[in-house]
């Protein structure tokens, strides 16, 4: 006598393979749509003439792009930043930036103007407006973009200045004089 399967054995079998195929490609159809990266550059500088270099570097930045709409997000955390000098990064996430209480620095906003069908390998200028969310505090700002197409996929490369006075960062007294209260950020996303 032969193994018999039940019928309903073969129906859930086929019923599982299909959901898991239509699982499948709606997880497919839905990441297509939107484009990242977790590579991206974070630069910032708030160095003063005369003194020295006041400068962190993030390299593990995540930027989030949804090229249908120009939605566009981006995270760093602040004790992914690197200085030069390991002093100057352990003042930093205590002192200024309080990593432990404000771990991230975050950006959500839209592209104005933005079409994906209309970018090239040259760079075109785009004004990002959306909310910078920094050491508990968050300000709309409109940040100028430079986009364009490349084999590796979109570039987004930004340069602002961001005021600490604008998100409640105290610099001491006794430094006052050596670092700059406009600091220039400098950032670069490709994403696929």
């Amino acid at each position: 006598m032969g193994s018999r399967r039940p019928p309903g054995i073969k129906f859930n079998f086929m019923k599982k393979t299909f959901l898991l195929a239509l699982v499948l490609f709606t997880t497919g159809t839905f990441a297509q749509e939107k484009m990242l990266t977790k590579n991206g550059r974070v630069i910032f500088e708030a160095t003063v003439p005369a003194f020295e270099e006041v400068k962190g570097k993030n390299e593990s930045a995540t930027c989030v792009l949804n090229p249908s709409t120009g939605e566009i997000a981006s995270l760093a955390l602040i004790k992914g930043f690197r200085f030069k000098i390991a002093l100057m990064e352990e003042h930093f996430n205590e002192n200024y930036m309080e990593s432990d209480k404000y771990p991230k620095a975050t950006f959500r906003g839209k592209i104005e103007g933005f079409n994906v069908a209309n970018l090239t390998s040259t760079a075109k200028d785009y004004n990002i407006k959306g909310k910078l969310e920094l050491h508990g505090k968050s300000k709309e700002i409109t940040v100028p973009a430079k986009i364009r197409r490349t084999e590796a996929g979109i570039e987004i490369v930004s340069d602002f200045k961001v005021s600490v006075n604008d998100f409640n960062i105290r610099i001491p007294s006794v430094v006052q004089n050596k670092v700059s209260k406009n600091v220039s950020v400098h950032t670069e996303f490709t994403v696929k």
